[in-house]
């Protein structure tokens, strides 16, 4: 699982990294700052591709919940397992977008509170997503996206069984084609996502951070301290 993650990168370093070459900048990549904690329902970037090169979006950190699950909390990641077929099949085959994060919080511990971890790698991280539209409560529509899941490995599955599959800058456009994937695409595509988030999972490190980050009605998303250890 990914239940919450942080980005506090620079505009101008995602324009760099994601979209430099043709991509279109949007007006609010000039005042937006990043947070050190996104939360669920939140808005983030993501980049994703509609046929004319990378862009950039702020996005909303949900998806509209199937219909046998109409109760319960936001639906935010999907695992690469079910991708191929039913419900997560449609965006796999044309919605996939990169989630860039510095890294991503997990907690360990059977009561209250429980102790909370930053993982994270050398650097931005490109984690693999999804993105649609959805409908709100107040029945507008607003693009959503989730983050896909796999099998935790390495520092990752010492924290938690489950972790962001993340995408290695070489394979960023084979991700985000335009391009609907049907047969032997798909699954091409899925061992693709098996293999560079495998590589990316053996750079991940984990430290343990503040308690504060685990309240995310009262966490300051702007405070760096939020990704700081603590002994």
């Amino acid at each position: 699982m990914c239940g919450r993650f942080a980005n506090d990168a620079k505009t101008d370093e995602l324009i760099r990294g994601y979209v430099a070459d043709g991509g279109k900048p949007e007006d609010w990549w000039k005042s937006w700052a990043g947070a050190y904690s996104v939360a669920p329902t939140q808005n983030a970037p993501i980049i994703r591709d509609r046929g004319e090169g990378r862009i950039l979006e702020l996005v909303r950190w949900d998806w509209q919940k199937p219909a046998n699950r109409p109760k319960g909390g936001p639906v935010i990641n999907a695992r690469m397992e079910k991708l191929a077929a039913g419900f997560w099949a449609p965006a796999f085959s044309a919605a996939r977008c990169i989630v860039p994060m510095r890294g991503y919080f997990e907690w360990t511990g059977d009561k209250t509170p429980k102790t909370p971890h930053f993982l994270h790698g050398d650097g931005l991280l490109s984690a693999a997503g999804l993105t649609w539209s959805m409908e709100l409560p107040n029945a507008e529509k607003s693009r959503c996206f989730v983050v896909i899941t796999r099998e935790a490995r390495d520092a990752s599955g010492e924290v938690h069984d489950r972790m962001p599959a993340f995408l290695t800058p070489d394979t960023w456009d084979a991700w985000l084609t335009p391009e609907k994937l049907t047969g032997e695409r798909k699954t091409e595509t899925l061992a693709m996502l098996e293999h560079t988030s495998s590589d990316v999972a053996s750079t991940i490190r984990e430290h343990i951070v503040d308690r504060k980050v685990s309240n995310s009605r009262t966490v300051d998303p702007t405070d760096p301290t939020l990704l700081e250890p603590v002994a």
